[in-house]
């Protein structure tokens, strides 16, 4: 595509018509999202499928109350797909991945509630709350889950191909419908931007991406450019041409997008509310207190004392691997700032030789990291086996400790250093007001490749969209960020 990096009027644009390449005929990217959502059904009516089969394997037999075990086959996927429909868990590339994850865990417990009701309907006699219901439902969970991360993993190869984008026109030329370019051409984000369109609002200039009309001729653009979806900069328009807008595009089938200047904010907390005669964007508060918090807290009592039975063998493994091959304690004992910026004592398995600590002044100025951190990939404080329990995360299987104790969190922002906390402009003083976490989104988003901002950003985004599911959903994510060393030193 030519570029046309300033706009000179109406004959710059039927220039730029001429120099266009005709859209080559092609599948439309709708259709190939409804193909892909049919086959993500057609698994979805599978996954239960095998997890009814496995139980029965378990079992040896269907329950006897099952009279048809292949008709119960047949229909109950059906209905589940039905449900899952309801949950728009079908609208592919439309969902963050923690509210996919959200509505996929009600979805399934809606599935199997209508599976108790059935039970309750045609077989009162029968036993509800059965270890064959609970196992069932666990393994299709899985299954779903599993299945629609290799859906995903799919869609986002062919987005890097450019082979699944949205063909898009961005309305707007000011700085609003920069950042919405800049987003919108980064790989895989599912969207190939064609060009931006004029409006009275702003510049008219953008270098990489053409100027290619004004919004008077937005539905003869549409056709020529054979774009699928256009993107509004909100700021860049006004309701009369919002108006104009939805006129043009009302009846053509294509998509249209408002940026709401809001991407800090999970979709699961906003809804359209009318008001009068009046729509608005409603946000649901984030409250994590009362109820929201005592679940938090239980969740963290019990998973994190399941994990210390559970790992017990491992800890006297480290702890002897540790003391036999450098001289000090196993464990490090370090002051670290947490909720309300009240201090406690973090426990770590020992990475470092002894006196790593007054070794730090004369380290400073080798320091890799931006803001208050400090991080030095090739540490020469840090022993052999210090690197390679860091290597794996193993140096943090104490802060369980921590857990179990009330100061830290199962997920949540990394407590800083108290010389940290007093580098700290007002802003980042956001991060200290839930407890600290042995994880959390920029584990599972960067890791120690980040700046420190970004760190900042994502524990504010964690604190203001926070739930049990997305916590689940950064604890599952963690795995393979452990096991991947995705910028872990």
């Amino acid at each position: 595509m030519e570029e046309a990096p300033t706009w000179r009027g109406e004959r710059d644009v039927l220039v730029l018509r001429k120099q266009q390449a005709a859209v080559p005929a092609q599948p439309s990217t709708a259709l190939r999202y409804r193909s892909i959502a049919f086959l993500v059904a057609l698994t979805d009516a599978l996954s239960l499928d095998a997890a009814v089969l496995l139980t029965w394997v378990f079992r040896s037999g269907f329950p006897p109350h099952v009279p048809n075990p292949i008709t119960w086959l047949v229909v109950a996927p059906i209905v589940w797909v039905g449900i899952f429909a309801l949950f728009r868990l079908y609208s592919l590339g439309r969902l963050p991945a923690t509210e996919e994850f959200r509505r996929v865990l009600e979805a399934t417990a809606v599935g199997f509630a209508v599976q108790v009701g059935r039970k309750l309907v045609f077989h009162p006699g029968a036993q509800i709350f059965t270890g064959w219901l609970w196992v069932t439902w666990l393994l299709a969970l899985a299954l779903v889950l599993a299945t629609r991360q290799g859906w995903h993993r799919y869609m986002f190869r062919l987005r890097r191909r450019g082979e699944l984008s949205w063909r898009t026109l961005i309305v707007g030329a000011n700085r609003e419908a920069v950042r919405i370019a800049e987003s919108l051409q980064r790989k895989a984000s599912g969207f190939h931007p064609i060009g931006l369109v004029r409006t009275d609002y702003g510049w008219v200039t953008y270098d990489g991406i053409p100027v290619i009309g004004d919004l008077s001729q937005l539905s003869e653009l549409v056709d020529a450019h054979g774009a699928e979806c256009v993107f509004v900069a909100s700021s860049a328009v006004g309701p009369e041409q919002m108006k104009q807008i939805t006129m043009y595009l009302g009846r053509s089938g294509v998509e249209v997008r408002v940026s709401a200047n809001m991407t800090d904010i999970l979709s699961s907390r906003l809804t359209v509310e009318p008001v009068g005669n009046l729509l608005a964007l409603s946000l649901r508060p984030v409250r994590l207190s009362g109820g929201q918090a005592a679940a938090k807290r239980a969740f963290d009592l019990v998973a994190a004392s399941f994990a210390i039975a559970l790992a017990a063998p491992v800890w006297v493994v480290l702890a002897l691997m540790i003391k036999l091959t450098s001289r000090g304690p196993v464990l490090y004992r370090q002051e670290r700032i947490g909720r309300g910026g009240q201090p406690f004592v973090i426990y770590k398995f020992r990475t470092m030789v002894r006196g790593a600590d007054l070794m730090l002044a004369d380290l400073a100025a080798h320091n890799e990291a931006s803001g208050p951190l400090f991080k030095l990939r090739n540490d020469p404080r840090i022993t052999r086996i210090g690197r390679w329990l860091r290597r794996w995360s193993l140096d943090e299987l104490p802060q369980l400790l921590n857990v179990v104790k009330g100061d830290m969190s199962l997920v949540g922002p990394r407590p800083p250093l108290p010389n940290e906390v007093d580098k700290y402009e007002e802003w980042h003083r956001g991060r200290l007001q839930v407890r600290p976490g042995i994880t959390g989104v920029w584990q599972v988003g960067g890791r120690s490749d980040l700046s420190f901002d970004d760190y900042v950003r994502l524990d504010l985004f964690y604190i203001e969209n926070w739930s049990i599911a997305y916590d689940l959903f950064i604890l599952g994510k963690t795995i393979p960020a452990v096991l991947f060393h995705t910028g872990a030193y």
